[in-house]
């Protein structure tokens, strides 16, 4: 009677700490500040610099929800462009040899449309039919941390989200990138959280691949709501 009480107990033990992805990805959003509030954050302008290879560039990203997004990184004297503008999109990048508009299209075109929200995919996964599940979970520092596993439903792409047990935020994703040709794993990891206007939002974003930083994005200002120029997205 003793063993079977301790089985019990052990089997009630599991249930309690179980976890679903559903139940995950749900304390994720409300951590976040909600989706609901996210949706009503109608533009966003996020001042700050990109550094890569020693050097700190200034980078301005605009985006108005959903349908549009500008990101402009000075060199030097010379500016790199990218932009998403309802279905379309062109860039500009002297120092590659694309001096003028340049359409773009493939992988390449649905990576800025990515960049045209400030909701992930894995906020708004449901409503966009998009595939998850729980893929384990591991321990940083003494602290448990779940692995969600996300299926695009566009292009069957995977990534794998990293969420703190503690505070409900994310940690980190992994998913594959084509870089210079070549498709490799990229880590991306969001630190310094600071809360707008309730909301959440990374202020440092550190990049990797074979375990070196080659890029981060460090955030000074980030505006929610502020006039924005549509005319800034035109070719």
């Amino acid at each position: 009677m003793k063993k079977l009480f301790c089985i019990v107990l052990l089997f009630v033990s599991i249930s309690i700490n179980a976890q679903t992805a559903d139940e995950v990805v749900e304390k994720y959003i409300t951590a976040m500040g909600g989706l609901d509030a996210f949706k009503k954050v109608n533009t966003v302008k996020m001042t700050g610099i990109l550094i890569t290879q020693g050097n700190n560039l200034p980078m301005t990203t605009q985006i108005v929800q959903g349908k549009a997004m500008r990101t402009d990184v000075k060199v030097a004297a010379q500016t790199i462009t990218n932009v998403y503008n309802n279905g379309k999109a062109w860039k500009v990048n002297p120092l590659s040899g694309t001096p003028t508009p340049t359409d773009v299209t493939g992988t390449e075109l649905n990576s800025f449309k990515s960049q045209a929200t400030l909701i992930n995919l894995l906020m708004d996964y449901k409503e966009q039919g998009h595939q998850v599940e729980l893929a384990g979970q591991e321990e940083v520092g003494g602290i448990k941390i779940f692995k969600i596993k996300l299926t695009n439903k566009e292009d069957g792409k995977v990534t794998m989200y990293f969420i703190n047990s503690v505070t409900n935020l994310l940690n980190k994703t992994v998913s594959k990138k084509e870089m210079q040709g070549v498709e490799t794993d990229v880590e991306t990891y969001f630190t310094n959280m600071r809360d707008i206007d309730g909301l959440k939002f990374s202020m440092l974003i550190l990049q990797k691949k074979q375990g070196q930083i080659f890029q981060q994005i460090k955030w000074d200002k980030i505006e929610l709501n502020t006039p924005i120029d549509e005319k800034i997205f035109e070719k």
